[in-house]
């Protein structure tokens, strides 16, 4: 590894090492995330050209979940998941937070969904219903 590559890795655009960690299936996938505010660095929303660094602090929204994870190593090249998973490691509270959460939505899940369709009394009941509560 020559000088300028070891200088080179001391700091290293967000989006690449989002797509080097596997978090993302593309770079423009994790472009557009960056852009969305779907990803934080200590708190603050970030531009996709900004520089992260070994110890930065990065809040990452993919779907339901929400990973807050510590930068262990950095890496413009993206390679297999055993190797990406020792980028980073996610916090004590994340993981834990995340965990809550999967437990709230199965809970929540099975309680929504009635066992069967309703039929036409079921229905104009709910209709009744939903009437009674608009006023």
């Amino acid at each position: 590894m020559s000088n300028t590559q070891a200088q080179e890795l001391q700091r290293l655009r967000v989006d690449k090492w989002l797509w080097a960690a596997r978090f993302f299936k593309t770079r423009s996938l994790a472009k557009t995330a960056i852009e969305g505010g779907k990803v934080q660095l200590d708190g603050q929303r970030v531009k996709v050209s900004k520089e992260i660094s070994v110890g930065d602090c990065l809040l990452i929204r993919q779907g339901w979940d929400e990973k807050e994870v510590v930068v262990e190593q950095l890496s413009d090249r993206r390679g297999g998941a055993p190797a990406a998973q020792t980028l980073y490691r996610e916090t004590e509270r994340s993981l834990a937070k995340r965990q809550r959460e999967i437990d709230a939505r199965k809970a929540a899940g099975s309680l929504a969904r009635p066992a069967q369709r309703p039929d036409k009394h079921d229905r104009r009941r709910l209709t009744r219903l939903r009437r009674h509560l608009e006023d």
